[in-house]
């Protein structure tokens, strides 16, 4: 049964429009512990436009279950990743201008990049994950560059209206992921996952893991944090009962 990786990104956000000091994203990643998460995810943006250096150090430190640090190919970011060592590098494009991150990685055009750096991140004992599209291209572009892991973007089914539309980008989403397996990939999805629309996806067999931010930190300003965790995992887990 596929475990939950809570994001805690827009903890941090709620701070950064204040420049203040809470709420504090170490406390959020604690909370979400308490309420079941499986792994804590967190972005550290070129930018640092949420999650920050600080932050960072903090949560390996902290963080008691797995560690997923989602970060982009760049020198100054993949030099922190081998500093801190978290238990799994999840590599994402990175746009400044973007709200979030809004496709998946390019593995085949940037093969020779993505290869190097996962062969660095092996080294400092990382399990390292590509964020791609659901795309057979990407998939085996990913395995061929050394990944342990992928995970298939799901954007387009969460953002399609019910219907033809949604079921169509859940079949490519179930592709994918048998593409992977079939890969000897570890396989696990994540973006605009909600409890709304999270149990057709985690009714899929084979996933390993889902990464959800945004719909849990809003639900968490209703309920609580560790609350919204449970409520979330409970979701994903009678879904994925036979």
């Amino acid at each position: 049964m596929a475990g939950l990786g809570v994001n805690i990104d827009h903890v941090a956000t709620i701070r950064q429009a204040r420049r203040t000091v809470e709420p504090d994203p170490i406390w959020a990643a604690a909370e979400a512990e308490l309420g079941g998460a499986d792994a804590i995810t967190f972005h550290l943006r070129k930018d640092r436009r949420h999650i920050n250096d600080r932050d960072a150090q903090l949560l390996r430190q902290t963080v008691r279950c797995k560690l997923n640090m989602e970060m982009s190919l760049d020198e100054e970011i993949v030099q922190i990743a081998l500093e801190i060592k978290p238990d799994q590098a999840t590599l994402v494009p990175e746009g400044r201008q973007e709200i979030t991150t809004e496709g998946g990685l390019d593995a085949v055009a940037h093969a020779a990049r993505l290869k190097k750096v996962t062969a660095r991140l092996h080294k400092a004992d990382v399990i390292v994950s590509a964020f791609v599209d659901p795309l057979s291209q990407q998939i085996y572009a990913s395995r061929d560059a050394g990944c342990d892991a992928i995970e298939i973007h799901t954007g387009t089914y969460a953002n399609a209206r019910p219907g033809e539309a949604r079921e169509q980008a859940l079949d490519a989403v179930r592709g994918a992921l048998e593409i992977g397996l079939g890969a000897g990939l570890i396989v696990h999805g994540g973006h605009g996952l909600t409890y709304n629309n999270i149990a057709p996806v985690a009714a899929l067999s084979g996933f390993t893991e889902f990464n959800i931010g945004h719909s849990i930190i809003s639900r968490a300003v209703f309920v609580g944090l560790r609350q919204a965790v449970a409520e979330m995992k409970r979701l994903i887990e009678k879904a994925g009962c036979p």
